[in-house]
């Protein structure tokens, strides 16, 4: 390639296209986690309906293809007299998909802990709820963070579906500029690297805070 197409060009496109999927991956990250954490204890110390609720939303979002949730929430919707930019469209559909696969690490890291902690915090005057935020969570989250981590990881990826519902992105500016060049071989190959260094960077302020979070001992046999 040469140098002119690389800075004049590709550059200024991909990392514009950079800014939006940093847009679209910070707060859907943040919010599919709270999410998360959210429906995944519903589903364990939730009441039977909420248990039921969050299973059935966890099987409808891990169960289906997340470009046609994202062709209903932006497609669909408007048939019901719903409208939504092409941003908030993709946030939700993040948000909706990723916070599902969350409650089913956080589900798993609940389950993980003896149900005698929260019996004993009940017995030293605990509510079931302050049990939860100061107790059973947080052990959770230590134990779910791979998970998670793993997840964000895949959202970072999967963001690249936003361009097609014409949110353009990282993935949509390289397509743009691939079809009117005509370079596509140099363009996704410049676009994986882009996505190779943002995984890589998660990867490891992931790995980061898993050590500080880390109590010796904590969950081992």
């Amino acid at each position: 390639m040469e140098a002119d197409f690389i800075l004049q060009e590709l550059m200024p496109a991909l990392n514009r296209g950079l800014l939006k999927t940093l847009l679209l991956i910070l707060p859907s990250a943040s919010i599919g986690l709270c999410v998360g954490v959210l429906v995944g204890t519903a589903r364990v110390y939730g009441h039977p309906l909420l248990k039921k609720l969050g299973d059935g939303y966890a099987g409808l979002f891990r169960g289906t293809p997340l470009v046609i949730q994202l062709f209903v929430l932006y497609f669909g919707l408007p048939n019901l007299g719903i409208y939504l930019e092409p941003y908030n469209a993709a946030v939700l559909g993040f948000i909706l998909c990723t916070g599902a696969y969350q409650s089913e690490y956080v589900r798993g890291a609940l389950l993980s802990i003896r149900r005698g902690q929260l019996l004993a915090t009940q017995a030293l005057g605990f509510s079931t709820l302050q049990a939860m935020i100061w107790i059973m969570v947080p052990q959770a989250l230590r134990r779910a963070l791979p998970g998670c981590g793993n997840e964000i990881i895949y959202l970072i990826k999967y963001s690249s579906l936003a361009y097609i519902i014409t949110f353009i992105e990282l993935t949509g500016e390289g397509k743009i500029l691939a079809t009117r060049y005509f370079r596509f071989t140099e363009v996704f190959l410049a676009i994986g690297f882009y996505y190779l260094v943002m995984v890589t960077l998660a990867d490891f302020g992931l790995k980061k805070l898993e050590k500080r979070l880390y109590i010796p001992g904590f969950g081992k046999g």
